[in-house]
């Protein structure tokens, strides 16, 4: 079956970004002028995917209303003639069908995967992490899938190489190399520690999973850090299906943490027709600043 169905789990607290999201949910924080989430949202969307299903938590309401139809804005625009704002924020809300359930407890990703179980049912479906904005000019889950249909169907992961000092904020696959960028997935172990990790391919936020995946879930035992892990459910889902890394073409940018997400604010600024050339000459400006003195 075709992969239609996206999941993006967005119930975290938001922690590395306090005080900010004390309030504001962090999926919600723009990159530029448009929050991290939708930029997740259009990548599902622009791959073919029709329903996207949110898995959101308490006092993440606004991440729906994002998404939603809203009344008075759009009559204060069509009132004031800003007929360009009113167009954008109706394409918002008309993208896909966007489905919302609620992860009530912090169980780990795992957990908030198998929240998302009815409304998937048995269709297999890509889940993709809020936090991972990947820059590409074919995107990412898209060059996913056209692997998956090439393959015995199984689960498809995306991977990166990483310096090896940061192997242990990631989930780290042994795998043996069978294309250009196609790895075949022998074991795959969460955060391990830099001297145990088997290599540097990381996993990033998408994955294409079957619905399997949930039985295992539901059975699953926590793991690190009392969580229910994703990375354990492929592990042991991996034992009688097949489980590959895609090493994707892009550039990935982890918005959940401050220095990805503010390198991903210049990257994306520099592209805006406004801002592009001021952020430019200011860069440019900071540069020379940073040579220090000449003499």
């Amino acid at each position: 079956m075709s992969i239609k169905k996206a999941v993006i789990p967005a119930a975290g607290f938001g922690t590395r970004f306090l005080p900010a999201t004390k309030a504001v949910p962090k999926e919600l924080l723009p990159i530029v002028d448009k929050p991290t989430i939708q930029y997740i949202a259009e990548e599902a969307i622009h791959t073919g995917i029709t329903q996207v299903i949110l898995v959101t938590g308490r006092e993440k309401g606004s991440i729906e209303d994002h998404f939603d139809v809203s009344f008075e804005l759009e009559h204060h625009l069509q009132t004031k003639g800003k007929t360009d704002l009113l167009k954008l924020i109706q394409d918002i809300a008309g993208m896909a069908q966007i489905v919302s359930v609620r992860q009530k407890k912090p169980l780990g990703l795992g957990h908030a995967i198998l929240c998302a179980r009815q409304v998937v049912g048995e269709h297999p479906f890509a889940v993709l992490l809020a936090d991972d904005i990947v820059d590409a000019a074919t995107p990412c889950l898209r060059q996913m899938i056209d692997i998956y249909n090439k393959l015995e169907k199984g689960i498809v992961l995306a991977i990166q190489e990483v310096p090896r000092r940061e192997v242990s904020q990631y989930g780290i696959i042994a795998g043996e190399q069978i294309d250009d960028r196609l790895y075949r997935v022998t074991s795959l172990v969460e955060k391990p520690p830099v001297s145990e990790a088997p290599s540097n391919l990381a996993v990033i936020g998408r994955y294409l999973l079957p619905p399997r995946i949930f039985d295992v879930l539901e059975s699953l035992p926590p793991g690190k850090g009392g969580e229910i892990q994703l990375t354990d459910a492929i592990s042991r889902l991996g034992e009688t299906v097949p489980v590959y890394g895609y090493k994707f073409e892009g550039d990935r940018y982890d918005a959940g943490d401050k220095f990805g997400f503010f390198a991903a604010n210049v990257r994306f600024g520099l592209r805006h027709p406004k801002l592009g050339p001021r952020i430019r000459e200011f860069l440019l400006k900071m540069a020379e600043e940073l040579k220090g003195p000449t003499h």
